[in-house]
């Protein structure tokens, strides 16, 4: 199909009246005065077209908004670090809020587990479009979910965390064992598995980032000082105190990530 007058913004330069040409869904071309083929011809004139939008930090699919215990496969709130969990297996595209997603222009979406653990496994990006979510993923797995300050000391309070040091020293401890774990794997043919190990073998190998969920200053912090002790790559998610840190987030080079700010979850 080929659409003609509209106002399209292409979020790279200024809004223009022009057209574009649709084939099986995709957009293949876009332009001004482009002359018609042997298409359908739909007239735009007065309506404004934006590019799909995309939420890079939420739980889409994985807390379902019509049931209670039966449908939040959001947190594993069993153990502080469960870096084997997977997004993808506890993400319900069916569930309405996917597609109040996309009905609302936002066509992708990176989800995961929510913040309760300190590491609490990958997550993945999926276009909200179709039923499967093995059909529509993109990219699994995108980044590895951990998590700072409140959300993991109110969730084991009084049982294994009670302080910001005591995440600060989960996630080391994690770091440091899959890094051993990586050097005996290498000399050791015979080395035991260890399904959480290998899940973090990813985040030490820089292939894919810790996104971490940090509201403080002082958190973010925490998180910048253990990126640089183990050369990993991280983001920091959230971010709600990072005015009070721009100079040193800046010069960290890590990218923050603000949000949710869409959708259900």
């Amino acid at each position: 199909m080929l659409f003609k007058n509209a106002t399209i913004y292409t979020m790279e330069e200024e809004p223009f009246i022009g057209d574009f040409r649709v084939d099986k869904g995709v957009f293949t071309e876009i332009g001004k005065n482009l002359e018609p083929k042997d298409e359908d011809i739909q007239d735009l004139s007065g309506f404004n077209v934006y590019p799909g939008m995309v939420e890079a930090h939420c739980h889409l699919g994985m807390e379902e908004t019509a049931i209670g215990f039966e449908g939040n496969d959001l947190n594993e709130i069993t153990d502080p670090i469960t870096p084997n969990m997977r997004g993808i297996d506890g993400c319900n595209p069916m569930d309405e809020t996917v597609q109040t997603a996309l009905e609302a222009g936002v066509t992708t979406v990176a989800a995961g587990p929510g913040s309760a653990n300190v590491i609490g496994g990958t997550f993945f990006a999926y276009k909200t479009k179709g039923n499967c979510i093995d059909e529509m993923s993109i990219q699994n797995p995108i980044a590895m979910k951990a998590a700072f300050g409140e959300n993991p000391k109110n969730c084991y309070k009084g049982k294994k965390i009670d302080t910001r040091m005591q995440i600060s020293a989960l996630l080391r401890e994690t770091l440091e064992k899959t890094k051993e774990y990586m050097k005996k794997k290498e000399s050791d043919k015979d080395v035991d598995y260890d399904q959480k190990l290998e899940a973090m073998i990813p985040v030490i190998k820089r292939e894919i980032p810790l996104k971490c969920h940090a509201h403080r200053a002082d958190d973010m912090l925490t998180a910048i000082r253990i990126a640089k002790e183990y050369d990993i790559e991280i983001t920091l998610d959230h971010a709600t105190d990072s005015q009070a840190i721009l100079d040193q987030i800046k010069e960290s080079g890590f990218p923050c990530i603000c949000g949710p700010s869409l959708c259900h979850k």
